[in-house]
């Protein structure tokens, strides 16, 4: 069978597999799908409809637009918002989000305390536009 240019996928797919320290078959039985279709996605060979990336996500406990973005259902700069939030991010939740060696309960941490900074960042902005010294 011939790959259908979703091997980042699959490689991204087995590396956060690898990093959760799951088999195929526990991954698998997690997601509610065969263990013989996981191997065909994690190969390249098999391109999965965004239900099946979700259950897989869980199954990874990452978030499911992560997988999106590997599987280009959805475009980075959409995941990111608008061109100058994304712009002025820098990229920071992308990177923080693809990152293999952050949990998903160390990215949810770190996306919010960068949340939090940027909301105080634009309201000191705001405040200083409104109150001109």
């Amino acid at each position: 069978m011939a790959s259908l240019g979703v091997g980042n996928l699959g490689e991204f797919l087995r590396e956060q597999r690898r990093q959760a320290r799951l088999s195929l078959r526990q991954l698998a039985e997690a997601a509610g799908v065969s263990n013989p279709y996981l191997s065909q996605i994690e190969r390249g060979l098999r391109k999965p409809s965004a239900e099946i990336l979700q259950q897989i996500a869980k199954g990874l406990r990452i978030s499911a637009e992560t997988l999106y973005v590997q599987a280009g259902i959805l475009d980075e700069r959409a995941e990111g918002g608008a061109d100058g939030e994304r712009a002025a991010g820098g990229g920071v939740p992308e990177a923080v989000r693809a990152d293999p060696h952050l949990t998903e309960q160390q990215k949810q941490a770190l996306l919010q305390i960068y949340d939090s900074f940027r909301r105080e960042h634009q309201q000191e902005h705001t405040q200083h536009r409104e109150n001109p010294r």
